[in-house]
């Protein structure tokens, strides 16, 4: 006999030798006909999996959140059947489950297409309403290999080879068909239910080695529900009506080229964009205690060994050597440069914490294939900055800087935030005693933010190599999640070069080094923010604000007026005074995302007026010229100048108040 518990504490004892299905029989028939899988011991397994003595199960349905993973593994198991079905001879590597979905490898002479969807999704329905069993076997090496070899799929036969030699080789049967697989799987083909879809088609190298054979690899999704699914389509609808890629041509803010692969070519209106951001950062970082620094592009490798960052880094940093045989990198993060200036001069536990930010450009090499417009480059600037402090500082400013995040956050429309703690990744350095101390710190401050009402989040081995982390992860407008901020715990990096403080005792003390980054990177946090907006700019934001646009000659010369008005408040404002109709100039001004065109003719030049016409709306409001300028000149202040203003504004209050 063994005894199992279940989540609500109560424990039954079995039969050696019982199955997760005779357990959910053994409860009642309605659960295990609606149990798709069980849960043993906190891992996710096959329902016919035994159960060990002493374990933990909890039964999984199919609209549990954790099936949504099984859904598409045995959908990935059904589009291979319908591929291999539809077109003989075709080879199947590997069909993993991936964010949002799932894909499968086939090797194929013939390209597959779009046009192939609808037969490949046809016969994918065909097998899922057969509604075969998935069942599970162990084969040995030599049965695997003589099998696969026998039906030319040679790629199977290098994955067996490469399975370790105490793992059991699983294979799953559907009906006739079956995979070399790791599991779990549903109970049947029918549970993947009819809310899938394929999406693209795309070539990929076996092994990702461009010296091995390029495979076609189909991206597909699959979802519990037809709901979601439609949901999911319509948010990608959506982002591809916002792609910061194509508005960003629209806009005329950036360009790439080949002969700078995942370099931004910034325009003027891009540059206008990108440095309104830094001036708020600045602003933000200096009245929060920040000192501005800058450290060197190009550094000795020496100073990358010693912060550990060679052994554990090289493979993604851009190196050079000189004539006279020095080898350097670029910079790939400005913390080594940091930990410089620090030791640059004796500091006492009376300087600390001491805040030094840096808006450094880094470059960080990544695959052609990852770049993705300014979302994913090899050269980015960081809102970096490093606090020095004690251990007993380590609360207070984490706090610190979660705070000023959120409020950061907030300014630019984002209220939906997850904080991820992310623990000791297997490649790391450091002892383990003092990951224990920065985990156990960056816990205690995850733990005041729970409380505090924030939803978070554990990240398992997902933290720097020199440092566990707090990720913060906001939610855009249709609901797409990004990682931007980072606070990072650090009982290493000072350390190995060296870098100390005097304490009240005199004695020298290592500093903690938190790293703490807000947008992350500019170049993506602009990108997230014009799909965030579709493009609308808050007026503050906008590179150009403002387009005084004509609708005769005879308004010339009061346009420019109104342009010299605008542009006396701070306003970034433009005129068009082409002969053309103003419909044509809307229309125009429109696509580029200008959020206010001041129309003028010849009857607002005789009543010193403008009409105002908003991006996204028809409707047009005349207005006086002063008046106009005035309430758009205060709509344009950044979220922290206009609380400055109502802070200077409530003081005078107060004043005449009490005078």
């Amino acid at each position: 006999m063994i005894s199992v518990t279940f989540p609500d504490g109560a424990s039954r004892h079995f039969d050696a030798h019982v199955t997760g299905l005779d357990v959910a029989k053994s409860i009642s028939p309605s659960l295990a006909k609606k149990s798709v899988a069980v849960v043993i011991d906190g891992a996710l397994r096959d329902l016919s999996d035994p159960i060990p003595g002493g374990a933990t199960i909890e039964f999984v349905s199919r609209d549990d959140p954790r099936a949504l993973e099984l859904i598409r593994h045995d959908a990935a198991h059904v589009l291979a059947e319908a591929v291999q079905t539809l077109y003989p001879g075709t080879q199947v590597t590997i069909g993993p489950v991936i964010e949002n979905g799932f894909y499968y490898d086939f090797f194929r002479e013939e390209p597959f297409t779009p046009d192939d969807f609808p037969a490949i999704e046809k016969k994918m329905g065909e097998i899922i309403a057969r509604d075969k069993p998935f069942t599970k076997e162990v084969w040995t090496r030599d049965r695997a290999k003589s099998w696969f070899e026998a039906r030319g799929e040679a790629f199977k036969v290098e994955l067996v080879d490469s399975i370790p030699g105490d793992e059991d080789l699983k294979i799953y049967r559907q009906g006739d068909w079956l995979d070399l697989c790791r599991g779990p799987h549903m109970t049947s083909t029918g549970k993947v239910g009819a809310a899938f879809k394929l999406m693209k088609v795309a070539g990929a190298y076996w092994r990702g080695d461009s010296k091995r054979p390029m495979l076609q690899r189909i991206y597909a999704t699959a979802f519990a529900s037809q709901e979601e699914l439609a949901a999911y389509l319509k948010q990608i609808e959506e982002a591809e009506k916002r792609d910061h890629r194509r508005l960003g041509r629209e806009m005329d803010l950036f360009h790439f080229q080949e002969e700078g692969p995942g370099t931004v070519f910034w325009h003027p209106k891009g540059w206008t964009l990108f440095q309104t951001l830094i001036a708020y950062m600045r602003r933000r970082q200096e009245a929060a205690g920040y000192v501005e620094v800058n450290t060197p592009q190009v550094l000795d490798r020496a100073l990358w060994e010693t912060s550990g960052h060679w052994q554990t880094y090289r493979d993604n940093m851009f190196v050079t050597q000189t004539e006279d045989e020095r080898i350097f990198a670029l910079k790939p993060m400005n913390c080594p440069g940091h930990v410089q200036i620090f030791k640059n001069g004796l500091k006492s536990y009376r300087d600390l914490p001491l805040k030094l930010a840096e808006f450094g450009v880094v470059h960080r090499y990544e695959p052609s294939g990852a770049l993705h417009g300014v979302m994913r480059v090899r050269a980015f600037t960081q809102d970096d900055a490093h606090i020095f402090c004690t251990e007993d500082q380590i609360m207070d400013e984490s706090l610190k800087v979660n705070d000023l995040i959120l409020s950061i956050y907030e300014d630019f429309g984002f209220d939906d935030i997850v904080i991820k703690l992310s623990t000791r990744p297997e490649k790391r350095v450091g002892s383990d005693e003092a990951w224990d101390k920065a985990e156990a710190a960056l816990t205690r401050v995850l733990e005041v933010l729970a409380a505090r009402g924030a939803r978070t989040a554990i990240n398992p081995g997902e933290g720097a190599f020199y440092g566990p982390k707090l990720e913060y992860t906001l939610r855009d407008a249709i609901g797409r999640e990004w990682q931007c901020g980072t606070i990072q715990v650090d009982f290493n990096l000072p350390g190995r070069f060296g870098a100390f403080y005097i304490d009240a005792d005199s004695e020298k003390k290592t500093p903690v080094m938190i790293h703490r980054a807000m947008f992350g990177s500019l170049e993506r946090f602009t990108g997230i923010l014009i799909e965030h907006f579709a493009g609308h700019l808050p007026l503050w934001l906008a590179p150009l604000q403002i387009v005084v646009a004509t609708i005769t000659k005879e308004a010339d010369d009061y346009a420019y007026e109104v342009i010299a008005a605008a542009r006396k408040k701070g306003l970034r404002v433009e005129g068009d005074l082409r002969n053309e109709k103003i419909t044509y100039k809307v229309r125009e001004h429109s696509l580029a995302k200008v959020p206010v065109l001041l129309v003028v003719g010849k009857r607002e030049s005789i009543d010193g007026a403008v009409s105002i016409r908003r991006l996204g709306s028809s409707a047009q409001t005349t207005v006086a010229l002063s008046e106009a300028v005035e309430a758009l000149a205060e709509e344009a202040l950044a979220p922290d100048l206009r609380r400055s203003h109502l802070d200077v504004a409530a003081q005078k209050l107060l004043i005449n108040l009490l005078n």
